[in-house]
């Protein structure tokens, strides 16, 4: 299978950068290929604006939607986003892997879903082809991340509330909405708490997850 990792930590020796590299180093032991946007690592440029059209539909009055509408249709999007919407073409699995900070995905992460996930690439409203329709029909979707609070403060009981039900703003309404399958997140929760043994008997679980692609 051909797997595509997007990478959203500032810091490469992270244990979100660990992660990352296990599962390079497993899958492509596995028998995938892999191909990973290393955002901060090629300063992606995160703010989806006007800048992103060199030729506009509209020069009087700036509508994201229409625009990146009309760049899908004449060719005439960003090399930057082009080559990411390449790689998500490619991909037959989508890992998003980064650091939970305030309950969400990174800025950077948003904004590469922003300018990425475009229509005419993965929905097509218009046409009704969303959810089961969705443009990225029979390829799937996973999260992983990391988190700074323990496990028991994402529970449905806990103060912040169940982690993976505040990840349906993803997990659903972009991943699902875009016709992807979405497969079971990995999260390593409270990792700086956390023994350095503890964080291996995690990093194996990930492990299993991975062999099981």
């Amino acid at each position: 299978m051909n797997v595509f990792i997007v990478f959203a930590h500032p810091e490469p020796t992270s244990l979100n950068g660990t992660i990352k590299d296990i599962a390079v180093k497993i899958l492509k032991n596995n028998g995938h290929e892999v191909k990973i946007s290393d955002l901060y690592g090629i300063n992606f440029k995160a703010v989806l604006d006007q800048e992103d059209f060199a030729s506009r539909k509209n020069p009087e009055s700036f509508n994201p939607m229409i625009e990146q509408v009309n760049a899908v249709a004449n060719g005439t999007l960003p090399q930057d986003i082009q080559d990411e919407v390449e790689k998500l073409k490619w991909a037959d699995i989508l890992i998003l892997q980064f650091p939970v900070w305030w309950s969400s995905m990174p800025a950077i992460l948003k904004g590469w879903i922003d300018r990425v996930f475009l229509p005419g690439v993965v929905h097509n409203m218009g046409e009704g082809k969303v959810y089961n329709e969705g443009l990225l029909n029979g390829k799937k979707a996973m999260l992983s991340f990391t988190t700074g609070s323990p496990q028991e403060l994402y529970s449905s009981e806990g103060p912040h509330g169940d982690l993976n039900e505040a990840f349906r703003s993803i997990t659903h309404t972009i991943f699902e909405f875009a016709g992807l399958e979405v497969m079971p997140s990995f999260g390593l929760y409270g990792a700086a708490m956390r023994s350095e043994e503890d964080v291996k008997m995690e990093l194996e679980k990930f492990k299993q997850v991975l062999n099981s692609i």
